[in-house]
């Protein structure tokens, strides 16, 4: 069940890599008031349509932040930026590494409908999931 729960969240984290911009008038109505609901203080956001899935990506609290809806209106993850410092030291630790000659661009934190949560780092040209606990899930080319 775990890796169920993992593949899911990297299949849906891939399949954002061919995310489409799209206008907010593209986005269904059940949609924009969920998103309405859940962030009533967001007035401005930019809307990514990919498949049936719609990304809004928004700024809160001066932190880059996402929020993925299906087209019934229901979240299946929310994405923040993180500090690199914030990152569970397992993943610093995998990132020098593997990977010693890249250093950490972007950290954010995922989490999906369920509650799980994955952290995402960022280096060179492409992501590295990792689980909660820092344990390394896949990379994924940009």
């Amino acid at each position: 069940m775990k890796n169920l729960a993992v593949l899911s969240i990297a299949l849906l984290v891939t399949s954002l890599t061919f995310a489409q911009k799209t206008s907010e008038k593209e986005i269904p109505t059940v949609v924009k008031a969920a998103f309405q609901k859940h962030y009533p203080t967001i007035k401005k956001a930019k809307w990514d349509k990919e498949q049936d899935k719609f990304e809004a990506s928004f700024d809160l609290n001066k932190t880059d932040n996402s929020v993925l809806f299906d087209k019934q209106g229901n979240i299946l993850e929310t994405e923040a930026a993180i500090k690199i410092s914030q990152l569970p030291k397992t993943v610093l630790e995998y990132v020098k590494i593997h990977y010693k000659e890249a250093a950490i661009k972007e950290a954010a934190k995922i989490t999906n409908h369920n509650g799980q949560l994955t952290y995402e780092v960022e280096i060179k040209k492409m992501d590295i999931l990792f689980d909660q606990n820092g344990k390394f899930i896949k990379e994924i080319k940009n």
